[in-house]
């Protein structure tokens, strides 16, 4: 009997060790559950949002390759004019989704990129993708350092027009983007924004809106002390609606 035992117990070890190693998608007594719909929730989506508009923005070697993105068609649907988000300096494209439901409220479609490489190449790729969903005619909305790299992006050769830039909290200049020679060329209607007490970032908001060649410009300073992204809940977003309804109505 004893002898019996060893192979009777190797067996059991064997089936014990084959239910773990099916991780997540085993049941209850070792059954394969199917699998799941593969999401990418950023950390900041739903996994409802996520399995609509998740995907991945081939932004080319000098933005950073595959990038993680987020589209959305407007509420009322097949939208000619798309906003795209650039975020701050070690930030990412969940700066942006509090907001989203306001843009495509007001008929806009929105994307938003995580991009740690060149984010002009990255508002390109954004505009090429926007191409294939019909969307004739761009905004740019960056904050911070996506703030300085729309206004550079705003002077380049784009896939889609660009029709109006929303700086949010943009330095004068990165080592990447001239933001304050930038604004001496982009005739692109810019709004400027900054919180007040964000030192040096209102200041150099009240630069470049000086230095500025817009065909149409404006300047707010808000009091508190944000920063880039967080400057639309704190009372910038209907301002920011009401210049791209302005300059970059939905309708195209």
């Amino acid at each position: 009997m004893k002898r019996s035992a060893l192979p009777v117990a190797l067996a059991a070890t064997v089936l014990l060790l084959t239910a773990c190693s099916s991780g997540s998608g085993s049941g209850s007594g070792g059954v394969a559950a199917p699998p799941g719909p593969s999401v990418d929730t950023y950390g900041c989506l739903t996994r409802d949002q996520a399995a609509k508009g998740a995907f991945t923005l081939d932004g080319g070697s000098a933005a950073g390759n595959r990038l993680d993105a987020y589209y959305r068609d407007s509420d009322a649907g097949h939208a000619k004019v798309g906003v795209i988000f650039s975020h701050q300096a070690d930030g990412s494209l969940c700066e942006w989704v509090p907001v989203l439901d306001r843009f495509t409220g007001a008929g806009y479609a929105v994307l938003a990129v995580t991009c740690s490489g060149d984010v002009t190449e990255a508002i390109k790729a954004a505009e090429r993708h926007y191409q294939g969903k019909g969307v004739t005619q761009v905004a740019l909305v960056g904050a911070s350092k996506g703030a300085a790299a729309s206004l550079v992006a705003a002077k380049l050769d784009n896939p889609l027009p660009v029709k109006a830039v929303v700086s949010l909290s943009s330095p004068r200049a990165t080592s990447l983007y001239n933001a304050g020679l930038a604004v001496t060329v982009v005739r692109t209607p810019t709004y400027f924004a900054a919180e007040q007490l964000d030192s040096p970032f209102a200041e150099n908001a009240q630069a470049l809106y000086d230095a500025s060649v817009a065909e149409d410009k404006q300047l707010k300073i808000y009091p508190g002390a944000n920063h880039g992204a967080p400057l639309l809940q704190d009372g910038a977003l209907p301002d920011v609606l009401g210049y791209l309804a302005e300059h970059a109505p939905a309708g195209g």
